[in-house]
């Protein structure tokens, strides 16, 4: 089955990268993605990592800066590791500036991440909960008292007030059984990590639909999506050593390239793309390891957005 009008895809944002990234390409990849019709730009967050990568904040901000209408997101913000006021204020002043495009992603993220940061591991899933409860109440309410056991604000005021109501999205990342009932019960969409497997997110999507159902939820308001890293080339030899590469040089897993990877032709990546679809996603997130700019207009044709 054709992909065009299946599903929304959105594109990545060229912000972390094996070799440094320079701005024309930065922008030239948030120009043609807005005016092609893809639905959203991503970013991760890797604030301490081997490779090139930019602050996600900073570049959505320089992407709402050149586009339009294409929605802006990061997935995701490692949440405990932040202070939920400051993080809260970043992305209604971004949803501010963009008039109404912000997407924050939010996960628990690897033991790595709070040893760097100086937090505890311990209870991160009650921090993660309260962070939640203090940014919607800045959000929705412009003041927030809380006391909670690992969170506590004294009357903050954040007078700015989001353009979606009522507060930006938050899509939930991580595979964990328990973090996907967390994304029903708290959140508004939920993205499969692009280093996890084409498998496990097989495996999660019943687990989903299941806590959503149970919820009373309706499945058609909840984005479930597949971060997808991927090469498309004439050539599937060169393809498959783009992504080949990625995997090893940044997740050192070369057997990502099979298991959760993404290249080929233009028609074998369109296959693999509708397995996902088949599979259960109902957003992907497109994200090329090289040759970005090419990529954005050869994916455009593959999904039918030209």
């Amino acid at each position: 089955m054709a992909l065009k009008g299946r599903i929304p895809y959105g594109m990545s944002l060229p912000h972390r990268a094996i070799e440094p990234i320079d701005q024309a390409t930065i922008r030239g990849v948030a120009e043609r993605s807005d005016a092609l019709g893809f639905s959203d730009l991503w970013v991760t967050e890797n604030t301490l990592d081997e490779v090139f990568s930019l602050d996600p904040a900073v570049a959505l901000t320089y992407a709402a800066g050149v586009t339009k209408k294409i929605r802006l997101g990061v997935a995701v913000v490692i949440l405990p590791v932040h202070d939920a006021a400051r993080l809260a204020h970043q992305f209604v002043s971004l949803d501010y500036v963009s008039n109404g495009r912000a997407i924050l992603g939010i996960g628990l993220g690897r033991p790595d991440h709070y040893k760097w940061f100086g937090v505890p591991q311990e209870r991160r899933v009650k921090r993660f909960n309260e962070q939640i409860e203090v940014m919607k109440a800045l959000w929705t309410k412009g003041e927030c008292t809380y006391k909670g056991e690992l969170v506590s604000l004294d009357k903050g005021t954040m007078p700015i007030r989001p353009v979606q109501k009522p507060h930006p999205p938050l899509w939930f990342g991580g595979g964990h059984p328990d973090t996907l009932h967390r994304a029903v019960a708290l959140g508004d969409a939920w993205m499969g990590a692009g280093g996890s497997t084409t498998k496990h997110f097989a495996g999660a999507v019943p687990i989903l639909r299941e806590a959503l159902a149970k919820a009373g939820r309706d499945p058609k308001t909840f984005p479930i999506s597949k971060r997808v890293f991927l090469s498309v080339h004439d050539d599937p030899k060169v393809a498959r050593a783009e992504v080949d590469r990625w995997y090893t040089i940044v997740y050192h897993d070369p057997k990502g390239v099979e298991t959760s990877g993404v290249h080929g032709t233009p028609a074998q990546v369109a296959a693999q793309l509708e397995a996902l679809v088949d599979a259960g996603a109902t957003h992907l997130l497109l994200n090329p390891v090289a040759r970005h700019a090419e990529q954005v207009e050869a994916l455009a044709k593959i999904v039918g957005l030209a």
